[in-house]
């Protein structure tokens, strides 16, 4: 072989060895990170290519896809895009969120517990279709959640969650601000990567499901808090007299915190109930003083503070009780202010503990998946997630927001031959901003069906008109109504 053909013929095996090389790593090195790149056309077709699974409420499919006119051959459509956005999410050809991610392996139909559907397909030569997922939400609860959010006055910002206590079902989760999203499936993918823009841009967040992902101060909803703190230390209970009076000195300061009306609850001492009935801010700053922090860390934690609970809906915010606190702040956490913070799904988790004899129970959205044929694929099982405070405990507790509802400042909340346990709440916040309003409330208080928690972040009310009771208390009644007379 002459030296220009053992040269050429060198660089052909070269030019072949790097070819084969490059194959290698393109079909075995990258291959996972290629196939889950949002700019892979193939992935984009085959994706739209497949019929999606539904996601249910009830029987009404709240998300499914449609055939397409286009290149591809299905849509995605949300029946009512607005109302249950913070739940579904988005299905795009770049991401998914909310269940739409969650449950993107069933939906798909990627999931191993399809494999006889997708080996059925394929022989029958049949296109592959999802599964489907039901959710745990009650439509009538959902729909009381979201009317009670859109009527509040103005530009508002707020969310709601309502959980069954005995199990943790999510009957209804709603936030607002939120969004549409049929924007983001549309197959224009200039147009969604405009809209994606457009809504990470807004400064009113309408992305983030406040239910799950906005923590604040809790305000004096966190009082529940407390109280269990209190009566679980042995010292307490519903009748027992606690500190009252016009205002409370913080330890180790000059500074005083006042009532919020100003007045001194009835007396220099008086009942916890009554403490619970008028809101007294002294008895609770007291009782947390006198705790101190790590029981009061201690108590938080039972309840779900300081973790996250929620494992089938992403975007979930920790609720935080810190345990360095100082002793003012430590009794400024016992009105649930200081450096405590609170998801209303967290503070829906406390109502519903209490209702439920103490028991903790792990927050689900997701109820069952099914295969197309819509046989049962998986169930969920309710699960204690803790024992936060024992049944006499969780007695004393329903005593006294039973009597606040009656008689005190949750009275908003009350339902005709029903009886109802609620707490109201204003947390101050800046003092550039208006404070928040809570509530939180569980019913019938002696067989509970239902527990809520309304956050009104903001909203076109004056200032001086700001209360958890006003705003928050018709809401969750509404709800309370829509389950327990469904």
């Amino acid at each position: 072989m002459n030296k220009p053909i053992r040269v050429v013929s060198v660089f052909c095996l070269l030019l072949f060895l790097a070819l084969l090389v490059n194959a290698t790593y393109l079909m075995y090195v990258r291959s996972d990170a290629l196939s889950e790149d949002p700019n892979n056309r193939r992935v984009i077709t085959a994706t739209f290519s497949r019929e999606r699974g539904a996601i249910l409420v009830g029987k009404d499919a709240i998300a499914r896809s449609v055939p397409s006119d286009d290149k591809y051959k299905f849509q995605r459509t949300y029946s009512q895009p607005f109302k249950y956005a913070p739940i579904t999410g988005y299905f795009s050809w770049y991401d998914q969120t909310g269940v739409e991610r969650s449950q993107n392996e069933v939906l798909s139909g990627d999931d191993s517990r399809l494999f006889v559907t997708r080996l059925v397909d394929l022989l029958s030569n049949s296109d592959p279709k999802g599964g489907n997922v039901q959710l745990t939400i009650n439509a009538a609860a959902q729909d009381a959640a979201w009317e009670g959010l859109e009527a509040l006055p103005g530009d508002a910002q707020g969310a709601v969650v309502a959980l069954q206590p005995t199990t943790g079902r999510v009957l209804a989760m709603a936030s607002t601000p939120t969004f549409d999203p049929n924007k983001f499936a549309s197959h224009d993918f200039g147009a969604v990567r405009d809209i994606s823009e457009q809504l990470n841009d807004d400064p009113r967040d309408p992305l983030i499901n406040r239910a799950t992902g906005t923590t604040l101060p809790p305000g004096s909803t966190f009082k529940l808090v407390t109280a269990a703190a209190a009566i679980e230390s042995g010292n307490y209970d519903a009748d027992s007299m606690v500190p009252g009076g016009f205002q409370f000195k913080l330890p180790q300061s000059t500074a005083v915190i006042r009532n919020h009306d100003g007045g001194n609850c009835g007396g220099d001492r008086i009942t916890m109930t009554q403490a619970m009935q008028v809101s007294c801010n002294v008895t609770f700053l007291s009782l947390a003083n006198d705790l101190g922090v790590e029981a009061m860390a201690d108590q938080a934690e039972k309840f779900g503070f300081n973790d996250t609970s929620l494992e089938d809906l992403g975007g979930q915010a920790e609720s935080l009780y810190p345990r360095d606190m100082d002793p003012p702040q430590t009794a400024m956490s016992g009105i649930g202010q200081s450096n405590v913070t609170a998801t209303p799904l967290q503070m829906a988790m406390v109502a519903a503990a209490i209702a439920n004899d103490g028991d903790v129970m792990r927050p689900y959205v997701v109820d069952e998946v099914r295969a197309p044929n819509l046989s049962v694929l998986d169930r969920t099982d309710p699960q204690s997630i803790s024992k936060a405070i024992s049944s006499t405990t969780a007695e004393e507790l329903t005593k006294m927001l039973v009597a606040t509802v009656d008689s005190g400042t949750a009275t908003p909340a009350q339902i005709p031959g029903v009886e109802v346990a609620g707490k109201t709440g204003t947390a101050q916040s800046t003092p550039e901003r208006p404070p928040y309003a809570w509530f939180v409330s569980f019913a019938p208080a002696d067989d509970p069906q239902v527990a809520v928690a309304v956050l009104v972040q903001s909203s076109d009310t004056s200032r001086d008109e700001i209360a958890g009771g006003r705003l928050g208390g018709p809401i969750a009644k509404a709800i309370m109504e829509a389950v327990i007379n469904r």
